[in-house]
C-alpha cells in the first residue's frame, strides 16, 4: 500500500454519493476536504468516527472545511447510515475500492485470527488547491473529530 504524497494533488475520484449522485474530489475546490476511509457503515467505531464529525459541522465550516466519508458500501447502505445517525455530511460508496487502492489504504487485514483484505481507517486533508496536507492513521475513533480539528486550528 502506497499512500499519496503530502504536498502533491490529492488523486482524482468520481463517484456515487449516498443519493447515487455522481461526486467527483474537483467539485470541492476552494474548500478543504477532510476525506475519512472507513471499513464499514453502521458498525460501532464507523458510526462514533462519523458523529463525531456530525457534532462538529459548525468548527469545520470555521476553516472552511467539509467533511467526506468513504467505504466500501453501496449508496443504499450509506443513505440508511445517514438517515439512521442524521449526519449532515455526503458519504460515497467505493464498492470496487478502486479510490482506496489509489490512496493506499486498501490491504491485507487481521481480524480475530482472520486475514482478509479491507479498508485501513486513515484521513486524508486537503486544502483549497485540491493537494493533500496531512495523512491520519494514527487514532481513535471517538476523538479522531478533534485530532482533525486540531490540525486545522495548527494551519
Amino acid at each position: 500500500m502506497q499512500k499519496p504524497d503530502i504536498g502533491k494533488v490529492a488523486p482524482a475520484f468520481t463517484t456515487l454519493n449516498e443519493k447515487g449522485e455522481k461526486v467527483a474530489l474537483k467539485d470541492f475546490r476552494g474548500k478543504k476536504v477532510v476525506l475519512y476511509f472507513y471499513p464499514k457503515a453502521m458498525t460501532p467505531g464507523c458510526t462514533s468516527q462519523a458523529c463525531g464529525l456530525r457534532d462538529t459541522k459548525k468548527e469545520l465550516e470555521k476553516h472552511n472545511t467539509i467533511a467526506l466519508g468513504i467505504s466500501p458500501d453501496a449508496p443504499s447502505r450509506l443513505m440508511k447510515f445517514i438517515e439512521r445517525d442524521n449526519l449532515n455530511f455526503s458519504l460515497l460508496s467505493d464498492e470496487d475500492h478502486k479510490i482506496a487502492e489509489k490512496y493506499g489504504v486498501w490491504g491485507l487485514k487481521k481480524f480475530m485470527g482472520k486475514e482478509y483484505d479491507g479498508i485501513h481507517r486513515t484521513t486524508f486533508i486537503i486544502d483549497e488547491d485540491g493537494k493533500l496536507i496531512n495523512i491520519m492513521d494514527k487514532f481513535k475513533t471517538k476523538t479522531h473529530h478533534e485530532d482533525v480539528l486540531a490540525y486545522l486550528e495548527s494551519l
